[in-house]
């Protein structure tokens, strides 16, 4: 039995408005202006905890981010810090045990382009000049490089 219900009309169509369509958010890809709050003791923190959270804040879409947001991350953190720490010390499956939580939490707030498809959160990509190509995976690197050496 290949499915239920009758076969699909070849012209069906969705009579009715996706009422959620217009609930998400479209940020430019830039992000806005706003002020991420700091993470709270992070000093006591990996280096590697501190670039997370860094990426986190300058994400296009933390823009959009209200109170209960940050305070997920805030209670992530220490999550992260066991996360580096347990792979620093060759614990694998302590490693993974963690990485299960953060990964979902993290989904949550839109870590992975599946999870901003699924959350309706547009990132609005500026439009390139003709000739120029896309430069995504370099600028990238250096963004990276640039965390790593400003944590």
């Amino acid at each position: 039995m290949a499915g239920q219900g009758p076969a699909p009309a070849e012209r069906r169509r969705r009579r009715n408005a996706d009422p959620a369509a217009a609930a998400g958010v479209t940020v430019p890809a830039d992000g806005l202006p706003f002020q991420a709050p700091p993470l709270p003791y992070a000093t006591r923190y990996l280096q590697a905890t501190r670039v997370w959270y860094r990426t986190w804040t300058e994400a296009p879409h933390a823009a959009a981010f209200i109170s209960t947001d940050w305070q997920r991350l805030h209670m992530l953190a220490p999550l992260v810090d066991g996360y580096w720490r347990a792979i620093n010390e060759h614990q694998v499956r302590a490693a993974k045990e963690l990485l299960v939580e953060i990964r979902l939490s993290e989904s949550l707030l839109g870590a992975t382009h599946a999870d901003r498809l699924r959350g309706r959160i547009v990132i609005e990509r500026p439009k390139l000049a003709p000739g120029r190509p896309a430069g995504a995976v370099t600028d990238l690197a250096a963004r990276r490089r640039r965390l790593a050496d400003g944590a």
